[in-house]
């Protein structure tokens, strides 16, 4: 995302690149990803052992794919579709070259290890037409009434400066900003960790909103208003001010708010690929194997039930009926899942980790698309006596109405193209949770007509709307997770859970992973990452090892293990 407000330390060609090392847990997994000693091996006597893989979302496809490499045999249980939130969709009656993304749609480039295996598998990545970025021709920022149209920031008001001023400023007040950036450039591991560290303990009973009134920098009440509308990234924060701090800082000191590219053709093509990849490096299987042909082409269906059965073993049942136990089990899905869809035992896990993923708060997101005939709103507008003004009739547009984020996304000069026409959280998603897609749209249209009164989007729609809400998508329950301040010790519970030597013998044997476990819920990297984390704590689980010159996650956890606060 790119910000509308500047970072602290802006990027230069002369400082190693930000990547998504940290603060939490600072292992360098696209390292990890690249080492020709791969992620490492588990005994011969293992080849062929049946791993459960519970969920075909990123996290799931990567896992299963990490471990078949290895010589294991993944199951994937999967209750919708491959791909989760990595979801691409079409437009009924139109051009198959039209698609919208209802889940993750944008990815910074500090997501390295995302785009290792976005290189894999051959996709390529465009910029993603956030406010103000390069590669937006234009951006409207309507605030009570008043639009004001930008093609950077400086063409805006001189309040929004300041209140980019203020954000950068209350950084660094209250958060050591520069010095943690330049520390996460470097990988100065050390440095990383005894920042962090203070700022744990300082801040993890903080909210977002709190933060910004606690800065000098803050005082002002229209400051923060303007602020919470219009935000530091894609859109306005304020459905993010009741979640902690912490959660924020991650996002800022990580440039997850920044650069953000699109997958060309969609991003669910990631998963699918991942899916029918044959790996060079194989063992065990004969070459030509994929996931795919391990599963005959598609995976089983929804678990239903998961307990713990003798010697140890994890026993699923699916919705076809089917009841297998094996060794290692990989839940990747949704935590809450846990908690409703799946009937569990209540000895999978130990009492405070049940607790960390009943506290576990959700985020509401919904989104509404339409295609378009083509670009129009590249057309110049015309003033009242029919004079070009030099600007576009339609912007990038931010607003506090019913909208509140639409994205205008173009695929070439006079060809089809898709408007999302809103993009909402929290509160804000809720709003339509009851609405139809049309009746959605109706609402829209009305929105952006009040702010551009002289151009008929309507005439320009050629098929039905698509929209979703995530909190209603019954194997999802919610967008993603977003710590509330106190939820610290809960997060670090369910992070953690892959090093089950720390837990009691009859508590191992199943691994959480998933981006709602994760240090950076909401962004693919995070995904990633616990796939990782898991895909060692099976190896290690089944008696297998790294090679002395790729350490994993787990073999180096003690001396980057995230910061424990008292629980008394």
């Amino acid at each position: 995302m790119t910000s509308t407000v500047p970072p602290a330390v802006p990027h230069t060609t002369a400082q190693p690149p930000i990547t998504m090392f940290g603060p939490d847990f600072p292992y360098a997994y696209d390292d990890y990803l690249a080492h020709p000693a791969g992620l490492g091996q588990i005994p011969a006597t293992e080849h062929g052992t049946e791993v459960a893989i519970v969920g075909g979302g990123l996290s799931g496809i990567v896992t299963a794919y990490e471990l078949m490499k290895m010589g294991l045999k993944p199951v994937v249980y999967e209750a919708d579709q491959i791909g989760g939130r990595l979801r691409t969709v079409g437009f009924d009656g139109c051009d198959e070259s039209l698609n919208c993304e209802l889940g993750a749609m944008r990815f910074p480039p500090s997501s390295t290890a995302l785009q290792h295996y976005i290189d894999l598998v051959g996709l390529t990545t465009q910029p993603f037409p956030n406010p103000l970025a390069e590669s937006t021709p234009s951006t409207v920022v309507d605030l009570k009434g008043e639009s004001h149209y930008a093609e950077t920031l400086d063409d805006l008001p001189a309040v929004y400066r300041q209140v980019a001023e203020a954000w950068n400023a209350c950084l660094e007040e209250g958060a050591d900003f520069s010095d943690m950036n330049q520390a996460m450039r470097e990988r100065d591991v050390p440095r990383i960790r005894e920042i962090w560290a203070q700022l744990v303990e300082k801040l993890d009973n903080q909210t977002f909103y709190g933060f910004l009134c606690d800065s000098k920098a803050f005082t002002s009440f229209r400051h923060r208003e303007i602020f919470g509308q219009v935000g530091f990234g894609t859109g306005g924060w304020d459905t993010d001010f009741p979640n902690s701090i912490l959660e924020i800082l991650r996002v800022v000191y990580t440039e997850a708010d920044d650069h953000h590219r699109g997958i060309v053709g969609g991003s669910q093509q990631l998963p699918l690929r991942l899916w029918e990849r044959e790996p060079r490096k194989i063992v065990h299987w004969a070459p030509g194997t994929s996931l795919s042909s391990l599963h005959d082409g598609a995976p089983r269906p929804a678990v239903t039930r998961l307990h713990r059965t003798a010697g140890n073993r994890v026993t699923v049942t699916d919705a076809s009926g089917d009841i297998r136990s094996y060794k290692a089990v990989v839940f990747t899905a949704q935590s809450w899942m846990l908690l409703s869809k799946i009937d569990c035992d209540d000895d999978l896990f130990p009492i405070d980790h049940w607790t960390a993923i009943e506290r576990t708060h959700y985020m509401e997101s919904s989104k509404l698309f339409v295609p378009v005939d083509r670009p129009f709103w590249l057309d110049k507008a015309v003033d009242d006596e029919g004079n070009e003004t030099g600007r576009d009739v339609m912007s990038m547009t931010l607003t506090d109405r019913m909208t509140r984020g639409t994205y205008l996304l173009d695929n070439g000069p006079d060809q089809p193209a898709v408007i999302c026409l809103s993009y909402t959280w929290c509160d804000d998603s809720l709003k339509w949770l009851p609405l139809s897609a049309n009746e959605r749209m109706e609402v829209m249209l009305k929105s952006l007509g009040e702010i551009y009164p002289k151009v008929d989007i309507r005439k320009h729609i050629i098929g039905n709307p698509v929209t979703v809400s995530w909190e209603n998508e019954p194997y999802f329950m919610g967008a993603f997770k977003a710590n509330l301040p106190g939820h610290y010790r809960y997060q670090r519970r369910l992070f953690t859970h892959f090093m089950q030597e720390l837990l009691p013998e009859d508590k191992r044997g199943i691994f959480l992973a998933g981006d709602d476990i994760s240090w950076t819920a909401g962004w693919a990297e995070g995904a990633i990452q616990t796939a990782l984390n898991a895909v060692w704590g099976v190896m290690h689980h089944l008696g297998g090892g790294t090679d002395a010159t790729n350490p994993g996650p787990g073999d180096v956890y003690d001396e980057i293990a995230p910061v424990e606060l008292p629980e008394d």
